[in-house]
Parts: C-alpha cells; structure tokens; sequence
C-alpha cells in the first residue's frame, strides 16, 4: 500500500459511507499535506490501523482493555511509519492478542475514526486518524497474551461489548460488522 493506494481507498469508503464524508474528507486532507502522517513523531496527529476482529460464529469480538485510555477498544497502534495500514491492523492484532491466526474478511477500509488522544506524559494531545479493517479468528481464549498496552484482551459477546464502551465508533463497527456474516 503507498501514498496513492491508502488515497483511492478512502475515496472508495467514501463512495460507501457518503455519511461520513467529514472525516474522510478530512483524512484526504490530512494524508495530502502532512508531512510525515505515518509516523508518530508527527505530534500534530498521524495515521494508526485498527483490527474489528469477530470470531467465527459472529457473535463475539475480540477487544482490549486499553491500558493508557482505560477503555475497551478494538486492537490496534501506530503505523510507524508503515504505509500498509492493513499490513499494520494485522500486525497489531498479533501484537497485542498473542493470537495468529486471523483471516482478512476484506482489504477495504471496513470503518475509520479521527479522535483525540489526551496528553500523555511528554506527549502532547494530538489526532489518531485511525484507518480500521475486519478479520475474523477462531474463539482462542486459551493462547490470548496481554501485552504491556493492556489491562486485559478478551472476547466480549456483541450484546455486552456496549457496555464496556457505548463510542459512536463502536457502535458503528457493530452494525456494520452484520454485513459480513
């Protein structure tokens, strides 16, 4: 994936979610003119991927309990400086699950999210635009190793995953996530 790649995939998802145009539009913008947007010494914001991971009956997601943010997130991180944000979601996935078996349902873009990410330490607050995919794993709860990032990985029931996170964001990965069953 480069430059050019990641550019015509939001102009696709644009075509599919036209009710998200704002953020897109502001992704476009973003990817155009910042320079180093895949890196996260870009302290204005940068690109980071995120892993929608359902099991294979549908009805559980796999999701982490963020250690910083201390919220219930699906898994993910920064692109540094790694342009296949796909390649990154995978990675990611790996990374903080312990898990390695993950299928790609689809290499479009399955959802995105621009957020602000509070002042952490020396880090001042600044921009994720997350760029997110959906994979799907067997239910493994026995091999799941907690990385340092979290407090905890688990597969959460689609009916409870609202209550460990109520985000629009969220809610909108489940709804659309009905579509790939």
């Amino acid at each position: 994936m480069s430059f050019n790649s990641l550019q015509n995939d939001l102009r696709d998802y644009l075509q599919i979610n036209p009710n998200e145009e704002n953020n897109i539009k502001r992704m476009l913008k973003f990817l155009k003119y910042e320079k180093n947007c895949f890196s996260r010494t870009n302290l204005s914001g940068h690109f980071t991927a995120s892993a929608w991971i359902i099991d294979d009956t549908h009805k559980w997601v796999l999701m982490t309990h963020h250690r910083k943010l201390n919220k219930w997130l699906q898994l993910g991180g920064h692109a540094d400086e790694n342009e296949n944000l796909l390649q990154v979601a995978h990675n990611e996935a790996m990374e903080e699950s312990g898990l390695v078996n993950f299928t790609c349902l689809s290499k479009k873009i399955f959802d995105l999210d621009i957020h602000q990410i509070p002042q952490y330490k020396n880090i001042p607050p600044h921009f994720h635009y997350d760029v997110r995919y959906i994979f799907k794993s067997r239910m493994d709860t026995d091999n799941i190793v907690v990385s340092k990032e979290s407090k905890d990985v688990a597969w959460i029931s689609k009916d409870d995953v609202l209550n460990k996170n109520n985000e629009a964001s969220i809610r909108r990965m489940l709804i659309k996530c009905e579509e790939y069953k």
